[in-house]
């Protein structure tokens, strides 16, 4: 199964549409390395995700057969290994300057 098409299935990315363009922005990356919307993804994989607010670390233990997954078997799919979430706080900005 594409990446793209996986992290929409699977809901770390609500949209195809969106997936495919975090992948274009190099905001995706698959085993360390910056990954295509096209890769083929499988599992063991280890595919980090870096949004505006959050970064998601997670492998992959199997590729769904199915277009829809419901949100309770997605663990069945992934694993998180960790997440990061990016507050601005604006004092510590303040410091480094």
């Amino acid at each position: 199964m594409r990446l793209d098409k996986f992290l929409q299935t699977t809901g770390i990315i609500k949209r195809r549409e969106l997936a495919n363009e975090a992948c274009k922005l190099s905001l995706v990356e698959v085993n360390g390395k910056t990954a295509k919307p096209t890769l083929q993804v499988k599992p063991g994989d280890q595919v980090e995700v870096n949004l505006a607010r959050k970064t998601i670390l997670f492998e992959v233990l199997e590729v769904p057969e199915i277009k829809n997954i419901r949100k309770s078997d997605r663990s069945q799919y992934i694993n998180i290994l960790k997440t990061d979430d990016k507050v601005f706080d604006p004092e510590s900005f303040f410091d480094e300057l």
